[in-house]
């Protein structure tokens, strides 16, 4: 029996592979037993957010802490990267708009009309194109996002407001002695006030507009005022909060959690339909 006296040479094997193997890239399930690696956390995964790219794990005393999917998991011992599962098939097309309007299908969208309707920022108009998009095509109404309203009088004047050229505006926070709603009184009783309409919903942001239970929440969390109001609802939920990425994140999960109008707030659902209603009058 021959001896190798100066044993293998290490470098005719790949010296550099881990002990348990490379990760592997796998789709996440419900069910999975896996263990964070950083910080020893093992659990059951019991939550999968494909927007916000996060799984939850509960151990073995029943408490739960999320963590964001990508790599630093074991699952039976072997290193793994966490991915989403696969998207599930679409559904079948809905008889009813996600306004609760009957759905007419094969009908092309209306030449848009020159009245219009703004909207503060981009998560307004994402929110009411979502659920009132199907019935603003067929009536030719365009939403456009303004930025924030504290300039909304030269936007009005830029648009020129008239008898055919109705503006409706929904406004965030609209509340007594806010400046919104100073804001919104100054434009009223001006020269271009006639022919616009400006209602709002009482919410610091429209993602509150979005009924909590849709993320298995009671209620939105209060934020302290010196934080920015929606990081610290991510913050708060646990939700990952480091840079603008994470909010843009952030909102497409509670966006994609919205279904139809049964999931918005009736401060909000009334007065969208008021603006439809004004722009769209004879």
């Amino acid at each position: 029996m021959s001896f190798d006296r100066y044993g293998t040479d290490v470098l005719n094997n790949d010296w550099r592979k881990p002990k348990n193997g490379r990760a592997v890239e796998i789709e996440t399930e419900l069910g999975f037993v896996v263990e964070e690696v950083t910080t020893d956390w093992c659990g059951e995964v019991v939550a999968i957010d494909r927007d916000l790219r996060t799984v939850t794990l509960e151990d073995r005393r029943k408490k739960r802490r999320t963590f964001p999917m990508g790599p630093g998991f074991l699952l039976e011992g072997r290193p793994v990267i966490l991915g989403p599962p696969v998207q599930l098939r679409a559904p079948a097309a809905p008889t009813r708009t996600a306004s609760g309007s009957i759905a007419v299908g094969g009908t092309k969208a209306r030449v848009a009309r020159a009245s219009r309707i703004f909207v503060e920022g981009r998560h307004d108009a994402e929110l009411v194109e979502k659920v009132w998009g199907d019935d603003l095509r067929i009536e030719g109404v365009v939403v456009e996002y303004l930025d924030g309203i504290d300039d909304l009088s030269e936007h009005l004047r830029d648009f020129g407001p008239g008898p055919t050229r109705r503006v409706g505006v929904l406004v965030d926070h609209l509340v007594p002695g806010s400046k919104e709603s100073k804001i919104a009184q100054a434009v009223m009783k001006s020269e271009v006030g006639k022919h616009v309409l400006i209602v709002g919903h009482p919410y610091i942001d429209v993602w509150a507009a979005v009924k909590p239970s849709r993320f298995g929440k009671t209620a939105w969390p209060t934020v302290p005022r010196h934080l920015e109001w929606k990081k610290g609802v991510c913050q708060a939920w646990g939700w990952p909060h480091r840079d603008q990425a994470d909010i843009a994140r952030a909102w497409k999960h509670i966006l994609g959690g919205v279904r139809d109008f049964n999931d918005l707030e009736p401060e909000l659902l009334g007065r969208v339909e008021e603006l439809i209603d004004f722009v769209t009058a004879p």
